[in-house]
């Protein structure tokens, strides 16, 4: 793993390598990326693995932006590409309120096999599908 890491700051990624901590855990020692270790209440089995995960979760989540650098990529998380999802059952009717309350089309209602689908920005530059999908 810390080749790895060493490898990737190398190529000029930000990396930040998150373990779990022990009482017996020495201090990290100094690397070329961040570490962080995170502290379970249970120490092993599927409740270590599911406190862990969950506390990994967390901390993902509310990672905040260190540096112009990484402030750059919010809302881009996907390179430009839809991840977001929401489905109506009229597109019409949603894409007009929609755009009555100035959100972004980026392309708007088109037919395709799987329905009716059109494109919408939110507050933070993330794509939407807004999709009808065909009855059947």
């Amino acid at each position: 793993m810390i080749r790895i890491c060493t490898s990737l700051v190398e190529a000029g990624y930000d990396i930040t390598l998150i373990g779990h901590k022990k009482k017996i855990s020495p201090a990290p020692e100094p690397k070329k990326y961040k570490q962080k270790r995170l502290f379970t209440f249970l120490k092993k089995g599927f409740g270590f693995y599911a406190e862990y995960n969950i506390r990994l979760f967390f901390c993902l989540l509310f990672a905040k932006a260190t540096g112009e650098e990484q402030k750059k990529y919010i809302g881009n998380q996907t390179g430009g590409r839809v991840f977001l999802f929401l489905n109506t059952d009229d597109i019409w009717r949603d894409f007009k309120n929609m755009q009555a309350r100035q959100i972004t089309f980026i392309r708007e209602p088109k037919e395709e096999a799987y329905g009716t689908v059109a494109v919408f920005s939110d507050l933070y530059g993330n794509l939407w599908d807004l999709i009808e999908p065909v009855k059947r």
